[in-house]
């Protein structure tokens, strides 16, 4: 239980860096939670122009998923790799330095994902890219992604991954709360589209 303990501690302290927020103030592009949504994710960063500086930030908070993975599977095993990546997407939706209020987790989910099995992460990447190529939606594409996941770490992995999976797309979807009422209402804004006036 200590072991499991330590994983969950580690994993919040590793998701719950601010990546999105580090990275804009660094390029001088200032505070990305006055812009947009207000999240620290990838896709607020977009908003400010420098997709540089967007990939940049995918790139890391999927890594801090992976990397507090790849720790606690190196310390303690596989089960409290899961729980570290559990609480990673826990910690970087709900940071305690920013008061709570994080990213929307897509792309931590990804990093998990791709470290405690690489199929399942790829199958959700390319659920991902599919939907978001032809739909054009990136809430769509990351709610489809998250969705169908389940199903594959049932078939590839088996049920402990499921589980891991079905909680933390159903964390993702409350996330994507507010951009589920903006598709079913066809206000969603598109990817690369005319953006409304609403926050996002």
């Amino acid at each position: 239980m200590t072991e499991y303990a330590l994983a969950l501690i580690l994993g919040y302290l590793l998701g719950s860096i601010p990546f999105g927020l580090v990275v804009t103030r660094a390029a001088g592009l200032g505070d990305v939670r006055t812009i947009g949504s207000g999240n620290i994710g990838a896709t607020n960063v977009l908003r400010t122009g420098r997709r540089d500086i967007a990939a940049l930030t995918l790139l890391l908070d999927a890594g801090k998923g992976a990397v507090a993975v790849m720790i606690a599977h190196w310390l303690w095993g596989y089960e409290a790799a899961m729980l570290a990546g559990v609480a990673a997407f826990l910690g970087h939706i709900f940071p305690v330095w920013l008061g709570f209020k994080g990213g929307k987790g897509v792309a931590t989910y990804v990093g998990i994902l791709l470290t405690l099995n690489w199929v399942v992460g790829l199958i959700f990447c390319a659920t991902w890219l599919l939907i978001l190529f032809a739909q054009r939606y990136s809430s769509l594409a990351a709610l489809t992604a998250a969705a169908t996941a389940p199903m594959f770490a049932f078939a590839f992995s088996g049920v402990q991954l499921t589980w891991v999976t079905i909680a933390l797309s159903v964390v993702l979807f409350f996330t994507h709360r507010e951009n589920i009422k903006r598709l079913i209402a066809g206000t969603e804004n598109k990817v690369g589209g005319k953006k409304n006036t609403t926050r996002v």
